[in-house]
């Protein structure tokens, strides 16, 4: 007995993305966690899965990778644009420490915050609010890196009025011969950003969603939302904003380098993202799942091992 089998006539009937196959869903996890590792033929050739046991070693490694991203971007002379998350958070303390030793200046680094809360037209919840990601960003990383951080105007987030400006400004610095760096998280219901898995269903091809640029007010999957009052509002649901403002495809697609994190774990055994993690590596690149199209993109994913599983059940 399960959700497969008690799914008809249940209140969690028609919850799911249309597209989402539950079997086929469940079919991505293996008993043996050691097999999460396993190469599949639509991974990029230059995509990395880099398993951290502890959470101090995956903020560690992850912020590694984001310092020697900016740094190999400052040693080649090129201009770096980086879309950022809110989400895994860690990794920014480790980054700022490597670059405050290092003594690397960022004022070649244009940020671009990936997404930010909002109403249904878009208003964004105010920056001086601590659940905004514009205040999140400020506190763990622009502010501590101090005299190296990022030049105030290079510094995007996703205003209605400035996340439809993002493409034009990320061409802008590609075509200047400029890098593109996605730093990424993955969400429950596989989402990259706020790009929720039933967007695809209001797409003719899987062409016209991958040149979707962003989207104003997206109306969030309920299960992004429970995700975030865990996460972010500490239980409180009723907090927590039903709409976001949020980059697409278009942009989180097109990275010269991505550098991922799965860090969902709680406390006592409990997660959140085990399933979202197999799902990302194992289900072949579909809309309906935003997630499985980044190991097709080089650069590295960082996860912490607990959520390999296995995927039994624990009564906590």
């Amino acid at each position: 007995m399960d959700l497969l089998t008690t799914l008809d006539g249940s209140m969690m009937q028609g919850f799911f993305p249309a597209g989402w196959d539950l079997a086929r869903i469940d079919g991505c996890v293996d008993d043996d966690p050691n097999t999460i590792s396993n190469r599949q033929e639509w991974w990029n050739e230059k995509f990395e899965l880099i398993p951290c046991e502890t959470l101090s070693d995956f903020d560690t490694f992850m912020g590694h990778e984001i310092a020697m991203t900016i740094r190999r971007a400052r040693e080649a002379g090129k201009q770096l644009a980086m879309i950022l998350p809110v989400g895994p958070m860690g990794m920014y303390r480790w980054a700022v420490f490597f670059l405050k030793e290092w003594g690397v200046n960022c004022d070649h680094v244009h940020g671009f915050n990936m997404d930010e809360w909002s109403d249904a037209e878009g208003n964004t919840l105010d920056s001086s609010s601590t659940g905004a990601f514009q205040y999140a960003m400020e506190q763990a990383f622009y502010g501590p890196l101090g005299d190296l951080t990022v030049p105030k105007n290079q510094r995007n987030f996703a205003t209605t009025e400035n996340l439809p400006t993002y493409a034009e400004k990320i061409e802008k610095i590609r075509s200047g011969g400029g890098d593109l760096a996605v730093v990424f998280g993955i969400g429950r219901v596989c989402h990259i950003a706020f790009w929720e898995p039933q967007f695809a269903g209001e797409y003719d091809s899987e062409d016209d969603w991958k040149a979707a640029t962003h989207r104003i007010g997206a109306k969030l999957h309920p299960l992004t939302i429970e995700q975030n009052a865990i996460t972010s509002f500490k239980s409180r649901t009723t907090k927590v904003p039903a709409f976001a403002n949020t980059i697409g495809p278009g942009l989180f697609l097109n990275a010269d380098h991505i550098i991922g994190g799965a860090d969902g774990t709680l406390a006592r055994g409990m997660q959140w993202q085990g399933l979202s993690l197999w799902m990302t590596l194992r289900h072949e690149p579909t809309p309906w799942i935003p997630s499985t199209y980044m190991p097709t993109q080089p650069g590295r994913l960082f996860y912490l091992t607990e959520l390999a599983g296995p995927l039994e059940a624990e009564c906590n």
